[in-house]
C-alpha cells in the first residue's frame, strides 16, 4: 500500500536492529526530526526523547536504497515525457525499496530528451509522493553503435558540446550522471566538459580499448555503466572497458544482479575484486518491471527478463532494488553490512549526495527502509514521510 504521512513532529523508532552504514545497532533506536531529517541514532538512551514511539518488534531498519540508472517501472517510463510518468515511476520503486534515483534517458532524437528533461526539472520542482527524483542520468546518445544493444541505432551519434549543453539546460541543471563511449568522435572532449561541470561519467555503450579507457579516466571518467554488458569485454591480450573497470580503483563499476545479465558468480566476482565500495548496484529497471509477461510492443516479457522482439538484446530489466538486495545476499553470501555499500553510500558518493544520503547519520535526510528478518519490505520512509506501507 502507498501512503504519504506528514512530517510535521518527530518520530521516534524504537527497538530494531539499525544498520546504519558504518554500524550495527541491536535494541537500537532511530530518532526522525519533524524536518524530515535524522536527529539521532543510538540505544536505549533515546527512549527518554519527547517522541511518539514506533516499536519495531525487532526489525531490521537499512539506509534507502539509491538507483542511479533506472529507466521506468509499473508501466511508467522516463521517456514518456510526463510528470504523471515519474510519479508512477516514484511510486512504483518506492514500494520496492528506492528511497531516491536519477530518472535516465534512452537515445532518441532531440526534440524527445529536451521533452523528457523538462518534464524531470518539473518533477524535481513539484516533488513526488515516492521515491525522490534527485536528477537525470543521460544515457545516450552518445555512445558506439556496436555496443549499443537496446538502444535506437537510429538515434546513437556522435558527442556533441553543444547538444549537451541543451540538455543541461533543458534539465535546469539536473543532470548528474551521463554514460558516453569515450572513443567515439567527440567523446573526449564531452568528458572535459562534463567533468569541468562536475557531472560524473559512466563509460557504456562502449568499445573502447583498455589505452582509450585510461585516457577517459585521465580526463575525469570514474564510472562504468552496467558492467559487462555493452561494453568490449575482457580479453587477456585487451583488457577493455570490462577489464579496465576490474583494474581500475578510479571507476567504479554499476551491475545489475539479476543473475540474467550478468551471471551470479560473476557479480560475487565483483565484489571480490572491487569491494562493495567499487560497485554501484543499479536496476537499469523499464516500463515492463512489476507487469505480468507479455508482448509490449518492440519488446517481450518472459520469465523476468526482457528481449528485443527479434532477440538480438536484452532490453533493460525488470529488477527491483529489494530484489537485487536479495539476490547479492544470495549470489555473494555476504553479510547485509557488507554488501550494504553499494545500493546506498556509493551511489550517494557518485552523484554528489553523500552529504544527505547514504546512511543513518545525523543531520542526513531520513530515507530509509524497515524490513523482516527474511528481508521482505514493511515500511518505506522519503525524507522523514512514511510513503510505502505493508499491512500484512
Amino acid at each position: 500500500m502507498t501512503r504519504v504521512q506528514g512530517r510535521d513532529r518527530r518520530l521516534l523508532l524504537a527497538n530494531g536492529r539499525i544498520y546504519t552504514g558504518e554500524s550495527v545497532i541491536d535494541n537500537g533506536c532511530l530518532l526522525v526530526g519533524s524536518d524530515g531529517r535524522i536527529e539521532a541514532v543510538g540505544g536505549a538512551e533515546l527512549t527518554a526523547v519527547d517522541a511518539p514511539v514506533r516499536d519495531l518488534q525487532g526489525s531490521l531498519v537499512l539506509p534507502g536504497f539509491i538507483d542511479i540508472h533506472v529507466h521506468g517501472g509499473g508501466g511508467f517510463q522516463m521517456m514518456d515525457g510526463t510528470y504523471e510518468g515519474l510519479a508512477g515511476m516514484s511510486r512504483f520503486h518506492a514500494a520496492h525499496g528506492t528511497t531516491s534515483f536519477l530518472a535516465t534517458t534512452d537515445s532518441a532524437s532531440e526534440q524527445a530528451n529536451v521533452k523528457a528533461l523538462r518534464s524531470a526539472a518539473e518533477a524535481a520542482d513539484t516533488g513526488l509522493d515516492g521515491a525522490e527524483l534527485l536528477g537525470v542520468h543521460l544515457e545516450g546518445p552518445f555512445l558506439h553503435p556496436v555496443r549499443g544493444g537496446a538502444q535506437d541505432q537510429r538515434h546513437i551519434r556522435p558527442a556533441s558540446r553543444e547538444e549537451l549543453q541543451r540538455y543541461i539546460e533543458a534539465s535546469g541543471s539536473r543532470i548528474r550522471l551521463v554514460t558516453l563511449a569515450p572513443e567515439i568522435e567527440g567523446g573526449f572532449e564531452a568528458v572535459d566538459m562534463l567533468t569541468d561541470l562536475s557531472i560524473t561519467v559512466s563509460i557504456g555503450h562502449s568499445d573502447a580499448t583498455y589505452a582509450q579507457v585510461l585516457e577517459a579516466i585521465r580526463r575525469g571518467a570514474a564510472h562504468t555503466t552496467h558492467h559487462f554488458n555493452g561494453m568490449s569485454p575482457l580479453h587477456h591480450r585487451e583488457p577493455g572497458v570490462a577489464g579496465a573497470g576490474l583494474i581500475c580503483g578510479e571507476l567504479t563499476t554499476e551491475i545489475i544482479p539479476d543473475g540474467i545479465h550478468v551471471h551470479p558468480a560473476v557479480v560475487k566476482l565483483l565484489f571480490d575484486i572491487k569491494g562493495a565500495r567499487g560497485v554501484c548496484i543499479i536496476t537499469d529497471a523499464v516500463r515492463q518491471a512489476g507487469l505480468p509477461d507479455g508482448d509490449y510492443g518492440g519488446t517481450i516479457m518472459k520469465d523476468r527478463q526482457i528481449w528485443l522482439k527479434d532477440g538480438s538484446s536484452l532490453a533493460g530489466s525488470s529488477l527491483t532494488m529489494m530484489q537485487g538486495f536479495k539476490n547479492v545476499l544470495a549470489f555473494t553470501g555476504y553479510p547485509i553490512e557488507k554488501i550494504l555499500p553499494s545500493f546506498t553510500e556509493v551511489p550517494a558518493r557518485q552523484i554528489g549526495e553523500a552529504d544527505r544520503k547514504g546512511s543513518l547519520t545525523a543531520g542526513k535526510d531520513a530515507d530509509f527502509l524497515i524490513v523482516d528478518q527474511e528481508i521482505n519490505l514493511r515500511s518505506t520512509f522519503v525524507g522523514g514521510r512514511e510513503v510505502y506501507w505493508r499491512d500484512s
